[in-house]
């Protein structure tokens, strides 16, 4: 299970920023797991409550946007979304000239932090 990795690795980046710039407490957290990642949403939930317990994103809404998956077509010169990353074949004109556009890995998109008062 590769998703606590990359949950660890996401609170690593999250605490980072958190520090450099005074935040005491992330309340949301947006990321974006690529089409191809072979990532499953649910561990990815549940392995990222596991790792950001006693950190600054303990508790924190999480928001995970699922990249579709994109390719260009070199037979007919088009951007075409597959159904799964199973599809060989262009859904467009069925050739089987693809490359790859979407990614394969998870990104931050967006921290939502709480606003500390000083006094």
């Amino acid at each position: 299970m590769h998703e606590i990795t990359l949950c660890q690795r996401a609170i690593e980046l999250i605490e980072a920023q958190a520090l450099q710039h005074g935040v005491t407490r992330v309340t949301g957290v947006w990321l974006e797991v690529g089409a191809f990642s072979c990532v499953e949403q649910s561990a990815l939930e549940f392995c990222f409550e596991l790792v950001a317990r006693e950190t600054v994103a303990e508790g924190c809404e999480l928001h995970i946007h699922q990249q579709e998956a994109e390719c260009w077509c070199h037979d007919c010169q088009q951007h075409v979304q597959l159904l799964s990353s199973l599809v060989r074949r262009c859904p467009l004109c069925a050739g089987s000239n693809l490359r790859v556009v979407a990614d394969d890995g998870v990104q931050i998109k967006r921290l939502e932090v709480e606003e500390t008062n000083h006094v």
